[in-house]
């Protein structure tokens, strides 16, 4: 429970204190020890991160969350997000019962703010991990972290990010960056530092080609033992961040750089893929010295239960058991990881997306996407439990909020890079990792005619099918289809975007059509306009289409898939892997209203013949949408490919309702459009997962202080 503070008998909000609490620290003294007249309160200590308090050190689990700079309708070098949502955002990771955060980046001035305030007034602190960016374009042109430029930038960037903790900095705008003017103090709040990305394994592999008589590092405060050259460069930028804080702030804490499976110490004979097991950054290599030895360093890995492939295929890892008895190649790999390591290890990054597609599966159904947020939830809390039964630090879920503007392999190629912020891609994996969603759900898809707003595209009297209305928001186009039904009817809508293309169906030329009944739905796409077929067709057989197959595949409707896997041979047994794809388009039934209790993220629409009334929401890149916020779709996919795009006024809706597999009633075209937008329109909502989080960061708590 957070308290109010009370000055002259009055109670100040957390808004208006603000300005006064980020300028002063004299609220309640931070308790910090010394050693050799450096300042700290955070250490890495015997296989835990203690922190100092004034009972002595304790051993605090992190339990905390990532979280970015983006948010619906901006790019994260735009630094968008506002002090309110920062506040906001703070007071819910709190209650989330979570310790820390990490950022990746310099975020603007109101993000320190916020923090210092709400640390000031809460009887938790939340603590920060905060990372230092380094741009990915010039390491990918150069393949080599030791340019003289980057390493020069780099190091600007780190000694930036010290006096902006320290609340002592002018940051000159730059594009694509945070800037402004920095004078909250939250340094007693940094637990440490993790430097860098998630680091390409063809320019570590190329350094090492590069530098193959380097040798060892032997700085001032950090050395390397056996290093390869990037753990030379990496303990060589640790050393100048350290005595940059030690020289200008007295001060110092923990030591880390990002790192990632790719790139781990591990040996994986089983990967398939050469990149994923290239090179290796070992962070037992690094080690601290003098005053650096006293707050320690420790390994930072983003760790994922479905990739790289390896993960799904060593038996090892599928016939671990975890802390309950069962399988698990996640504990399994966490296992093997914390044995590598001489230095305590802390995952930076874990967790499952809430999505409508799907990436990759995982043999325990802890997949890369087509989960519900109940069952991101239950994951997610597996994940961190197993990461405490296996003796890591802790762990920081990915991520606190979705992310539009991201992107997925197997999507990326079929929507509007530079209109990525101003919609909500379901079927994009990587756009909803986070626990607090932005969809408005505009319209609640629970089976009670409660539609607010809407177009009818088409209606008639004397049939039995007589209405059909339409409605979108930034995710999906909502319809509606209302009549007299019985159980057993099939509806069968068709849409249509290509002026005067398609197949003849619904009494027009449509490019989908979906079939639904009260148990099941299935989306399918005219032949010819199919991107998976026109992307992976010859992934499909061993043996080249006919002309007469391939005539028959492009005039008729196909189904919606979406690619998890091309073909791929397993280097340790020779197994080949077939391609590998799922089908997209299947459409679920069920209540999808997030205030119903029977709630599920994945379904799609309610059939309810009891009250003749279906409805549906269709996400938007299953119309083979570009862009929904300019009306930009796909366009002359057979003669120009993926980059042509058609600019449409509106989609034709018609609807067909069958009886006994009987024509019953047809209800003609009518056209549904909307206007465009610039800005999208959002709600924030905390998805179920985020109450699973809560409960199982709850179990774990700080441990009795050791008096030392």
């Amino acid at each position: 429970m957070k308290k109010p503070l009370i000055i002259g008998g009055a109670v100040l909000s957390i808004g208006v204190l603000t300005a006064w609490l980020y300028t002063s620290n004299t609220l309640s003294e931070i308790p910090q020890t010394t050693y050799e007249g450096i300042e700290y309160n955070v250490r890495i200590h015997e296989n835990s991160m203690e922190i100092y308090k004034e009972e002595g050190w304790e051993t605090v689990p992190v339990k905390g969350v990532n979280i970015g700079m983006a948010k619906p309708g901006t790019f994260p070098g735009e630094a968008g997000i506002s002090r309110e949502e920062y506040r906001r955002w703070f007071e819910q990771i709190g209650e989330m019962n979570a310790n820390t955060i990490r950022n990746y980046t310099l975020h603007p001035p109101e993000f320190y703010e916020e923090l210092l305030a709400y640390n000031q007034q809460a009887d938790e602190p939340i603590y920060l991990f905060h990372g230092v960016w380094i741009e990915e374009r010039p390491l990918e042109e150069t393949m080599d972290a030791f340019d003289e430029d980057i390493t020069e930038e780099f190091q600007e960037e780190m000694k930036r990010i010290v006096d902006v903790i320290h609340g002592s900095a002018e940051v000159e705008e730059r594009a694509g960056h945070a800037h402004g003017e920095y004078t909250a103090d939250i340094s007693p709040y940094v637990a440490g530092w993790m430097l860098g990305i998630e680091w390409h394994p063809e320019m570590v592999d190329n350094m090492l080609q590069k530098y193959p008589d380097l040798g060892d590092y032997d700085g001032n405060y950090f050395t390397t033992e056996n290093a390869a050259p990037m753990e030379y460069w990496l303990a060589e930028q640790f050393d100048v961040l350290f005595d940059y804080e030690k020289e200008n702030y007295q001060v110092m804490r923990p030591y880390s750089f990002t790192n990632w499976v790719t790139t781990d110490n591990l040996e994986q004979p089983s990967e398939p893929s050469e990149d994923e097991d290239l090179a290796e950054i070992n962070p037992n290599h690094i080690i601290p010295k003098g005053e650096a030895s006293e707050v320690g360093t420790f390994a930072v890995y983003h760790v994922y239960p479905y990739y790289p492939e390896f993960l799904n295929l060593e038996e090892e890892y599928l016939t671990f058991e975890d802390h309950l008895g069962n399988p698990s190649n996640y504990a399994g790999y966490l296992h093997d990881l914390h044995q590598a390591h001489d230095i305590p290890v802390m995952i930076g990054e874990f967790g499952i997306p809430s999505s409508r597609g799907k990436t990759h599966n995982n043999p325990f159904g802890w997949n890369q996407g087509f989960i519900s947020e109940a069952e991101q939830g239950e994951i997610v809390s597996y994940l961190y439990d197993v990461i405490m039964e296996e003796g890591m630090l802790g762990g920081l879920v990915f991520t606190w909020q979705d992310e539009w503007f991201k992107r997925t392999w197997n999507t990326m190629d079929y929507d509007n890079p530079d209109r990525r912020p101003f919609w909500s891609n379901a079927q994009t994996n990587e756009q909803h990792f986070g626990l607090l969603s932005f969809d408005r759900h505009k319209v609640r898809i629970n089976g009670e005619d409660d539609w607010e707003e809407g177009s009818v595209v088409g209606e008639q009297v004397g049939e039995p099918l007589q209405r059909v209305t339409a409605d979108h928001d930034e995710r999906y186009l909502y319809v509606k289809a209302e009549g007299e039904f019985e159980a057993e009817d099939k509806l069968d809508f068709y849409f249509s975007v290509r002026p005067e293309k398609g197949i003849e169906a619904g009494g027009m030329k449509a490019d989908f059509r979906l079939s639904l009944n009260k148990d099941k739905g299935r989306m399918m796409i005219a032949g010819d306009y199919d991107t998976f077929f026109h992307d992976y067709g010859e992934d499909l057989t061993e043996e080249t289409y006919s002309d007469e197959e391939e005539k028959e595949i492009m005039t008729s409707f196909q189904p919606i898939r979406l690619a998890l896997n091309k073909e791929i041979v397993r280097p340790d047994t020779g197994e080949v892997l077939p391609f590998e794809y799922y089908e997209t388009g299947e459409f679920l039934h069920g209540q999808a209203d997030p205030d119903e209790e029977e709630y599920n993220s994945l379904h799609d629409y309610m059939f309810s013949a009891e009250n003749n009334y279906v409805e549906i929401r269709i996400p938007w890149m299953l119309l083979n949408v570009k862009d929904p916020s300019q009306r930009e779709f796909i366009g002359d996919l057979q003669n120009e490919g993926l980059s042509d795009s058609l600019f449409i006024n509106n989609v034709a809706v018609s609807a067909v309702l069958k009886s006994d597999g009987d024509m019953n009633s047809t209800l003609p075209a009518g056209n549904y459009t909307w206007d465009k937008w610039e800005e999208p329109l959002y709600e924030e909502r905390l998805k179920r997962s985020y109450y699973d989080i809560q409960d199982v960061f709850s179990k774990y708590g700080s441990r009795p202080f050791d008096g030392e």
